[in-house]
Parts: structure tokens; C-alpha cells; sequence
């Protein structure tokens, strides 16, 4: 199997987007793009890519805007911002048809993606997402969330022991008095900003491609909303994964794997 290539590119509105190609011994057999949830990275992918890549799929990961190895200070963190990044990643290396599969905010972007461009979909992984709103505590939600890590934090294991999973520690910085994150504060609130106001369940109502709905047992989607999403479309595959929680792709990342195995197996065969 061929070296992942890392490189970026700059999107029109001068944000620069770090990204990963993984490709397969062979032809693949499908192409996905994979987009992380808030305050996450790439990295966080990395089990998931290796099993899909095993399957004989490409796989293309990358950090958000404001996240990761991206700008940390974009121009704009609108959500139309982040759906334009990943139509441009999309053209940039001819990816499309492509299988979208985000989790949380990434999912949210992946559906409105899904909702405004459906020639560049072949079908829609969606974890721990959906057309949700309005929450007006949100920014605050998250504000709070942030302010409660005890930066700097003293060392990568604290850090580990702290937010739950070695994935999230990898873009921590060393500073001369311990580890800080590398995102902007700022940044990472405004990026909810619209998601404490707006409900897109027009946009996910348009959606036409096959798409899979994967729910953490002990996840934070609002109770109702997974019922309420295969009442718009029934044609949704819903499956609700055991002893995972919001971050379904770290708790769980073989049974998502297998999830999506045969979600795509069943494609197949339809």
C-alpha cells in the first residue's frame, strides 16, 4: 500500500487547509472524505482510515478550518465556509462521487454538502449528526465546555486522562509551563454560532443520496431528532452502536467500521 500523501491547499477566500490522501495497492473501490467533529483534527481518523483502506477504499481526511494543521484564524467560520472547503478539496483532487462521512459538526457539513451538491455524493455516513437547531446556549455550551480544561495541562497523559481519548492530545502544544490546545478560543465558539439559530431540516429533507445514521448508545444527539430524521426520510439506515458515546470513531471504531462495511455491502447489492 502506497505512503499517505500530506499536503494543503488555499481555498479562494485565502484559508489554508491541511489534508491527507490515503490510496489503496489497487483501484479503489470507493472514495471517501471524512470530516471531524469540533475541536477535533484529522488524526482522530486514523483507526477508521486504515479498515477502510483495508476494505480497497481511498480515503481523504483533513483539518477543518480553524482546526488542526488549518488556518486557526480564518476569515469566516460561517457554515457555508466549511461546506465551501469541502467542495474545494473535492474538485482539487477529483474525488467525486465521493462518500461523505462526518461526525458531529464535520457530519453537519457533510449533510448540508449533500443538501446544495448532489452530483459530488455517492452516499452519506452521518455520525453523531443532524439538521438539529436552534439551540441558543450553544455558544455558551461550548464556552463553558473549553474553559473547563485545566490548560496547560502538565503532561500528555493528563491531558489523555482529561478528555477521554489519546487522539485528542495530539495537537496540544508544548509551551515552556505544559501542554495548551492549538485552536483559537474565539474561533472555535463563532463556528456554532449559526447552529445556535438555524434548523436545517429543509436541507436534510433535500437530500437524495443513500445515507446511514450512526448513533452512540450514550451519545448527545437530542432524543428525538434520530425518529424525526427517518420520518423526513424513511429510506435512512439508522444503526445505534453499544458502549459509545459522542465520539462514536474513537469508542467504537471496529463496530463503526463493520457498520459501515455493510452499509456499503448492501449498496451493492440494491
Amino acid at each position: 500500500m502506497p505512503p499517505p500523501t500530506s499536503a494543503a491547499l488555499t481555498t479562494p477566500d485565502g484559508t489554508r487547509l491541511a489534508y491527507t490522501d490515503h490510496r489503496p495497492a489497487a483501484d479503489p473501490e470507493l472514495t471517501f472524505l471524512l470530516l471531524h467533529g469540533l475541536a477535533g483534527h484529522q488524526g482522530e481518523w486514523d483507526t477508521l482510515t486504515r479498515g477502510l483502506l483495508s476494505d480497497g477504499h481511498r480515503v481523504v481526511t483533513y483539518d477543518a478550518r480553524g482546526h488542526g494543521a488549518s488556518t486557526r484564524t480564518p476569515p469566516t467560520t460561517t457554515r457555508a465556509s466549511h461546506v465551501e472547503d469541502a467542495i474545494t478539496l473535492i474538485e482539487h483532487l477529483n474525488l467525486a462521487p465521493v462518500t461523505l462521512l462526518g461526525q458531529s459538526l464535520g457530519g453537519h457539513t457533510a449533510l448540508l454538502l449533500a443538501a446544495s451538491h448532489p452530483h459530488l455524493v455517492h452516499s452519506l455516513i452521518l455520525v453523531e449528526a443532524g439538521p438539529g437547531g436552534p439551540a441558543p446556549d450553544l455558544p455558551t455550551r461550548i464556552a463553558t465546555w473549553l474553559d473547563s480544561w485545566p490548560t496547560p495541562f502538565t503532561s500528555l497523559q493528563a491531558a489523555e486522562a482529561f478528555l477521554g481519548h489519546e487522539a485528542w492530545t495530539r495537537t496540544l502544544e508544548k509551551r515552556d509551563d505544559g501542554w495548551h490546545p492549538a485552536f483559537d478560543r474565539t474561533t472555535i465558539i463563532d463556528t456554532v454560532a449559526e447552529l445556535a439559530t438555524t434548523a436545517y431540516w429543509s436541507s436534510w429533507s433535500r437530500i437524495s443520496c443513500p445515507t446511514l445514521l450512526v448513533q452512540g448508545e450514550h451519545g448527545t444527539m437530542r432524543s428525538d431528532e434520530p425518529a424525526t430524521m427517518l420520518a423526513h426520510r424513511p429510506e435512512t439506515e439508522l444503526v445505534r452502536i453499544p458502549d459509545a458515546s459522542h465520539d462514536v470513531h474513537l469508542d467504537q471504531p471496529a463496530r463503526l467500521h463493520e457498520a459501515i462495511r455493510t452499509f456499503i455491502l448492501d449498496l451493492d447489492l440494491a
